[in-house]
Formats: structure tokens, sequence, C-alpha cells
């Protein structure tokens, strides 16, 4: 880990120019040896590089709806190919060459943040060394080296040895206990993150091996964190465990607001989208106009979610329009079924009573 470390070693003067900033101004609130001074100084570098990649995670939300356009032609080729799986792999990386679409890109966001990531990790390898990092003198380094959450120093990792926890002023049961947690609760977030994505925002009429891969990391990323963890400082815990948090929030953020067509969340969100236009009896808000405006532009080429939408809309009286907007549908009557070429009721012939039935016919008398 310290070798991987040392290759960010470019990007340690950065990150600890903003730790030092952030710890400059929580120093002032609680103290500038506490531990709650560094710690929220480690969870505002955090939150500042998720603002700076937000640009990222939307392009990586448009890669993704990119993947749900091309689910009808992969479920095409594996209908056509479904007896030679490598012919079937190649026609999807052609599909996906042509297209200019990225399998991988729900890990950009991982990738982008890694060298912050690990170059957080140098900085605290030095600071548990008590050398000099960055832009941290040695007043801030020792500072931080004696700086405590929970009982835990920041710089102190689960497997470090009773003595060198001991040089850092803490006990390792401390340390153990508040390293544990944390990475129980890290690995746990990131698992219920990639299950949350499985479960609701995937369409999973079409299996893909998009799909395969993220099933995949969805028990992999948790169990490798959990095995890196025991050798991650405290206070690269408190970063990975904040990234997640933010990264579980706005992906339900995401999954309630812009689902993926065909998923569970995208039938959750047309139904509370119904309960909306029944209580208002239109469309309020221009986001929602444009989801609205987006189904009836597909016309037949609706999922069964948005079928099933603008079916319920048909029964309370409602008619989606192009620009998103909904009004009450006019019932068509007798005269405008006549009008567009409706067939008329053949008459039937007038019923007649059984003595009527029994009674034979008179002959006509003649003259």
């Amino acid at each position: 880990m310290d070798t991987i470390a040392s290759l960010f070693s470019f990007i340690t003067t950065p990150v600890s120019w903003i730790i030092v900033q952030f710890h400059s101004l929580y120093g002032a609130v609680f103290g500038p040896d506490s531990g709650w001074a560094w710690g929220l100084s480690i969870v505002s570098l955090v939150i500042l590089i998720r603002i700076c990649l937000i640009p990222l995670f939307v392009k990586q939300i448009k890669a993704t709806r990119g993947m749900q356009a091309l689910q009808p032609k992969m479920k095409a080729i594996q209908e056509r190919y479904k007896n030679d799986k490598q012919r079937q792999s190649e026609e999807m990386m052609k599909l996906y060459k042509e297209t200019g679409t990225n399998p991988l890109a729900s890990c950009l966001p991982i990738l982008a943040q890694s060298p912050f990531f690990f170059a957080l990790y140098h900085v605290l390898a030095n600071i548990s060394d008590g050398k000099k990092i960055g832009a941290m003198d040695q007043q801030l380094v020792d500072s931080a080296r004696e700086a405590k959450i929970f009982g835990a120093p920041i710089a102190a990792k689960f497997m470090d040895s009773p003595e060198k926890v001991e040089a850092l002023g803490a006990t390792l049961m401390d340390v153990r206990i508040v390293t544990a947690v944390m990475i129980i609760m890290m690995s746990l977030s990131q698992f219920y993150t990639q299950r949350q994505l499985m479960q609701k925002n995937v369409d999973l009429s079409v299996k893909t091996p998009f799909m395969q891969q993220q099933k995949m990391l969805m028990y992999i990323f948790p169990v490798i964190f959990a095995v890196m963890g025991i050798n991650f400082p405290v206070g690269v815990l408190v970063y990975w465990l904040t990234t997640n948090l933010w990264t579980m929030g706005q992906q339900m953020y995401v999954i309630n607001q812009n689902p993926t067509p065909g998923s569970m969340a995208q039938d959750q969100y047309l139904t509370r989208l119904l309960k909306h236009i029944s209580s208002h009896g239109d469309v309020k808000g221009r986001s929602k106009k444009k989801v609205v405006a987006d189904i009836v532009a597909k016309g037949p080429d609706r999922n069964d979610n948005e079928r099933k939408f603008i079916s319920a809309l048909t029964k309370q009286g409602m008619a989606a329009q192009a620009d998103g907007s909904v009004t009450k549908s006019v019932e068509p009557t007798a005269d405008s079924d006549a009008a567009s070429g409706g067939a008329a009721k053949r008459q039937q012939p007038k019923r007649q009573s059984k003595s009527q039935r029994q009674s034979p016919t008179k002959p006509s008398p003649k003259k």
C-alpha cells in the first residue's frame, strides 16, 4: 500500500494544503489539537472532491442511460447467438465500439478520486511517522499525530503493533474497536449502495454482461475494502466512509428522481407521478413534464411501466400530451362514432311470443 501511495506523492501537497485550510477553520471552533478538527477537515476534503466530481457523475449517468438505450439490440444479439457465447460477446463488444458506450462507466468516480485517496494515505502515513509532508510543517504534523477520534489516533491502523499505538498515546483495544466498526460500516455502505442499484435501478428484462459485472462488483468491492481496511489509518477510514455515504445519498436521489427505464424504481416513480397528477389535475414541474413528454414520444416503444402509466391516466379520464402536460380526455359519443366511421348497430328483429310462433300462418283470401 505504501508503494502505491508513493506513486501519487505528486498530489500530496494540494491535498495536505486543503486539509490545513479546513483545519484552521475547525481548529478555531474545536481547538487546533482536537480530533474533531482534524476529522472534520478530512470529511470536508471528501465533500469538496465529490462536488468537483459532479460533472463526471453526470457523465456516468448519461453513459448508463446509453447502455439502457442499447438494451433492445443487446437482447437481439443474445437471441441470435444464444448457442454461441463467444460470438455473442464479440457482437456485444462490437456494439459498444460502434456506439461509443463504455460498460464500465460506473467505475469512473472511483477511479477519478483514487489519486486523492492514496495521496491522503501518504499524508497520514507520514503523520504516523512524525515526518513533515506537503503543506504540513512539523507543528501541524505533531498536532495531527496526537489527535484522536473516539480514542483512536487518526494515523493509527488496525494492524499496528501495541508499541506503535502506545507511542501515539492510545491503547490497542481502542484502535481496533474504532477501526473494526468503521471497516464494517464502510463495507456495508458499499454493499448496500451497489445492491440498491441492482435491485431498483436496473432493467431486469434483459440480461447483459454489464449486469453480470455490476453483480460481481456488488460482492467483490465490499470484500476488497474490508481486507484492505485493516491497513488503512483511521483518517483514511473516515475518508472512505464519508465518500461511501455521499455516494449512497447521491444514488438514492438519482433513483428517486431519474430512474432507469424498465426498472422497479421507474415503476415506483410513475406511481408517485400518477398520484401527483390525480391531486393537481395536471403535471407540475419542468422535470415531471419532461418525463411525461418522453413517454409520449416513445409511442409503441414504451416499456411495461410506461404503458401501465398511460393506461392508468386513460382510466382516470386523462390524456398525456406531447409537451408533457395532461388534459381531460373527451368521451366518445354516438355522433362522433358515426362521424368517425364507426359501424352502426345492427337492428334486431322484434321477438315473437310462443303462441305467435306456434299459430299457423293463414293464407290471404283470394279475390
